[in-house]
């Protein structure tokens, strides 16, 4: 079963520095039935203006992973890492028991694009920690190259919480495939441009709940289509 999760249909905010549209329920936007999907609790896609960003906040309690689509995003913590991820780079902050962090627009002259994606942790209060990996963007030119997982394998980030966090970009006419394993589900969220999840059409912006699929497959139907694939334990109880 798929159920799509169209561009359109997403919450919005704009600040004039930030236009963001939010997959889930967050800040502003309340939709009880858009809370989450199992363990993934927030994807945001923001743009952001330059010199523009962030001012130091706090989180508690939940794995962030950042992924930047275009630009350059600077970030600092209260714990002592300040870095400036650009595409090819993910970046993975557990909140625990508490961080403060600022997020800024690194370029004086262009935005930045990225997805903010926030996972529930399988394990609460643990001590708050930061972790960034490069991964060659050609490595995942036809191929779901994995960028995060529970057990930090093949160099991807660690995340905690049962989840396999996947990278593709697919030329058009070019296709991939994934196997889900019994009892689990996985999100689909096209970053730019189109592809076609197995029968159904999805654009930029468009995600799509997956589950009771043994198999998913992904074929590009656009110049060059960016995709993240989540595969996930299914877990109702975080949904909401």
């Amino acid at each position: 079963m798929i159920t799509i999760r169209q561009a359109n249909d997403r919450g919005s905010a704009n600040f004039g520095w930030l236009d963001s549209n939010h997959s889930f329920s967050f800040g502003s936007y309340y939709d009880p039935q858009h809370m989450g999907f199992a363990s993934l609790r927030v994807i945001n896609e923001d743009k952001i203006a330059p010199s523009r960003g962030f001012d130091t906040h706090g989180h508690r309690d939940m794995e962030i992973i950042t992924y930047v689509l275009s630009g350059a995003l600077e970030h600092k913590d209260s714990i002592g890492n300040g870095s400036v991820i650009c595409p090819g780079d993910v970046q993975r902050m557990s909140a625990g028991t508490g961080i403060r962090h600022s997020e800024y627009n690194a370029s004086k002259t262009e935005p930045v694009h990225l997805l903010q994606i926030w996972i529930q942790p399988n394990e609460f209060g643990i001590t708050p920690s930061y972790e960034e990996t490069h991964f060659n963007l050609e490595d995942t030119r036809n191929s779901l190259t994995l960028i995060g997982s529970n057990d930090a394998r093949e160099g991807s980030v660690k995340i905690h919480q049962a989840i396999d966090l996947y990278a593709a970009v697919l030329a058009d006419g070019q296709s991939v495939e994934h196997s889900l394993s019994q009892g689990r589900v996985a999100w689909l969220q096209v970053a730019r441009g189109s592809v076609l999840l197995n029968d159904e059409m999805l654009t930029a912006g468009d995600g799509a709940a997956i589950e009771q699929e043994a198999i998913v497959t992904l074929m590009g139907t656009s110049a060059e289509a960016e995709v993240l694939l989540f595969d996930m334990a299914d877990n109702a109880d975080a949904r909401g």
